[in-house]
């Protein structure tokens, strides 16, 4: 009999994670991601926050070049050669959240942006995590925001 409770027990945690983890894809699909964020910026930041002053920088301007190959997202930095896989985790009414993360021998970092589209600009934040390991232990947190302004420099605006 304990087989069989833990057969459906383990068969309801399947169901109940999937139903879970098909909510997510259907809020941070890609599909609902507007065309006009596809495309080449310019994005400036400013530092808003930190525990770390010493670690992130003050301000700074990049270029962000967003395509998407099915449904896949990438952003490219043509500056520093640096290309990620994001993650969209909301798109609703031209606000956007994704996160990316990396990780390089003992650090790992998240960043989580959160943009609001208005035609060939956007304005948001990006919050980051960069966490320290030594021996699978996480011995020092540093965190930033930073306000983000972008201007669309090619691609289509929708």
């Amino acid at each position: 009999m304990s087989k069989i409770l833990k057969l459906l027990f383990s068969i309801l945690i399947f169901f109940n994670l999937q139903i879970l983890a098909d909510a997510q894809t259907l809020i941070g699909s890609v599909t609902a991601v507007p065309d006009g964020f596809y495309g080449m910026w310019r994005v400036e930041s400013e530092l808003s926050e930190t525990n770390s002053s010493q670690t992130f920088r003050k301000n700074g301007v990049d270029l962000w070049n967003l395509s998407r190959i099915g449904d896949v997202i990438f952003l490219c930095n043509p500056f520093n050669g640096a290309k990620a896989q994001i993650n969209v985790t909301s798109s609703e009414n031209n606000v956007i959240i994704f996160t990316k993360t990396g990780k390089s021998s003992n650090k790992a970092f998240t960043d989580t942006v959160k943009i609001e589209l208005k035609g060939d600009s956007f304005r948001g934040v990006d919050e980051i995590v960069l966490q320290t390991f030594v021996d699978d232990k996480i011995i020092k947190t540093e965190k930033a925001e930073y306000v983000l302004r972008g201007d669309k420099i090619s691609g289509e605006v929708k």
